[in-house]
């Protein structure tokens, strides 16, 4: 049975000293790696932001000079290749950020919440940032709606948790994400700082990496023990350890 890995980050690329010039993170390097491929087929699927050009045309960028096959699929305003057929030809996928409420309505439209479940049992590694990673969750803090932030429930739920991001670095997320788990909206739930990814084997967490590791970002378990919220931090390495 292929093994099923799900990496949900608040980074993956990093900024250099060139003015809008990315190069991946050491979270984008786990991706890679989990494949356990010298030149790994790579699926960018930037349906979050509208399959915005500029955010697209920089992700290929960013890796210039590496050992990795590229590709991406839109679908706006019409796939341009079969939905399935590039999902499950790839050795991993990352999904980008935007708006994780117009991503789930627009992938169900096109099967792709089937496909993704049968690309994950299949060992495709998926991963992404922000939307990319709320998605494969049960749900979490979104502004999809407007500036001031709800709750997406209709998650993919391959991980049966609720999911927040940018923990760190916009002062909704938190209490939002305290009081779903305290509404028991959603049970255990996890969160990530900027520049953090948790990984996911099956179900279980099981690592915290950094794209920052000297900064103290972490990850998050948020849970109800004895009717109060509890917030554990995960710093980074492994989940189990901690």
């Amino acid at each position: 049975m292929a093994k099923q890995h799900i990496l949900a980050t608040s980074g993956g690329f990093v900024r250099t000293d060139r003015w809008n010039v990315v190069q991946p993170g050491n979270t984008m390097r786990e991706l890679l790696a989990l494949t356990g491929k010298q030149r790994p087929r790579l699926l960018f699927v930037m349906t979050a932001s509208g399959d915005d050009r500029s955010y697209l045309t920089r992700s290929y960028s960013a890796f210039d000079g590496w050992s990795v096959d590229l590709a991406h699929l839109e679908l706006f305003s019409q796939p341009n290749a079969d939905p399935r057929h590039a999902v499950l030809n790839s050795d991993a996928v990352w999904v980008g950020g935007g708006s994780v409420a117009n991503l789930l309505a627009v992938w169900r439209l096109h099967g792709l919440h089937e496909t993704f479940a049968e690309a994950w049992h299949a060992g495709v590694v998926l991963g992404g940032v922000s939307a990319g990673s709320i998605c494969w969750h049960a749900g979490g803090p979104t502004d999809s709606f407007g500036p001031k932030l709800e709750a997406v429930t209709n998650g993919l739920a391959l991980l049966p948790y609720g999911n927040a991001v940018h923990y760190d670095s916009e002062e909704q997320r938190r209490p939002l994400m305290q009081s779903l788990v305290a509404s028991g909206t959603f049970a255990t739930s996890f969160a990530t700082d900027d520049g953090v990814g948790l990984l996911y084997e099956g179900v279980e967490p099981t690592r915290v990496i950094s794209d920052k590791p000297d900064t103290g970002a972490a990850a998050y378990r948020v849970e109800l023990v004895a009717g109060q919220v509890v917030e554990t931090p995960l710093l980074p390495g492994p989940v189990h350890s901690q």
